[in-house]
C-alpha cells in the first residue's frame, strides 16, 4: 500500500492535470518533470524513492512479528517489503493497476538493502543519460547494472539476488514502449517536451 501511492498522479492532479493524458502518459518523475517542471519532477522522484526506502529501512525494523527463523527475519522482511513496494508502484490499485516503471522506487529499496549496488546502478544511469540524453536508456542501463552488481557482491543472499533479477527484468519490460520509440527514433531526449498523447492512460 505504501508503494501504491501514485505520487506523480497526485502532484499533477493538484495542478489540474491528468498526467496519464499528457507527454508519455506515464505517472513517473520523468514525465512529471517534462510536463510540470523541475520542482514537481524532483518532488515526485524523491517521494517515490522514499516509498521504497521506508518500506525496507523503517517499517520492517521492530514493527513486524518474528517468523521464528532466527537472524534472517529482518533480511527476509526487507526483501519482501522492497519487492512489494515496487509492485505496488508499478501496478497501483488506485489507478486500475496501471502505475509507473519502478525506477525511483527500486532505487529507494536498494539504497536500503544494497547501497553499493544502488550506487553502481545510479552511476550507470547517469553515464547512459549523459552519453545518449535519453532518460529511458539510463533507466534500462540501471535495470541491467543493479542485478549484475548484486550478484557480484559476496555478502548478499540468494533471495535478494533472485528478486533483484526479477525486478530488473520487470523494469526493462515496463520500458517496452520506450524501446519501440527508441527504435523508431521518436523517443524524447532529456530537456525535450514530448507531444501530448491523445487518449493516453
Amino acid at each position: 500500500m505504501l508503494g501504491s501511492i501514485p505520487t506523480g498522479y497526485v502532484v499533477a492532479r493538484a495542478k489540474g492535470i491528468d498526467i496519464r493524458t499528457v507527454g508519455s502518459g506515464n505517472i513517473g518523475a520523468t514525465n512529471v518533470f517534462r510536463i510540470l517542471g523541475k520542482p514537481a519532477g524532483v518532488m515526485v522522484l524523491v517521494v517515490d524513492g522514499l516509498k521504497g526506502f521506508a518500506a525496507c529501512a523503517w517499517l520492517c525494523d521492530g514493527l513486524l512479528p518474528p517468523l521464528g527463523i532466527g537472524g534472517a527475519d529482518t533480511d527476509l522482511y526487507r526483501v519482501l517489503a522492497g519487492m512489494a513496494a515496487v509492485l505496488g508502484h508499478n501496478y497501483t490499485c488506485w489507478l486500475k493497476f496501471r502505475g509507473g516503471k519502478g525506477i525511483a522506487t527500486s532505487a529507494g529499496v536498494y539504497f536500503a538493502l544494497a547501497p553499493l549496488a544502488a550506487g553502481i546502478a545510479v552511476a550507470a544511469f547517469i553515464l547512459a543519460v549523459l552519453l545518449t540524453r535519453y532518460v529511458s536508456v539510463g533507466s534500462i542501463a540501471a535495470a541491467i547494472a543493479l542485478p549484475a552488481a548484486v550478484w557480484c557482491l559476496p555478502d548478499k543472499n540468494l533471495l535478494l539476488r533472485i528478486v533483484t533479477t526479477v525486478l530488473g527484468a520487470m523494469a526493462i519490460y515496463k520500458h517496452k514502449s520506450n524501446i519501440k520509440r527508441l527504435m523508431a527514433g521518436t523517443e524524447s531526449r532529456l530537456g525535450q517536451r514530448p507531444e501530448v498523447q491523445e487518449g493516453a492512460k
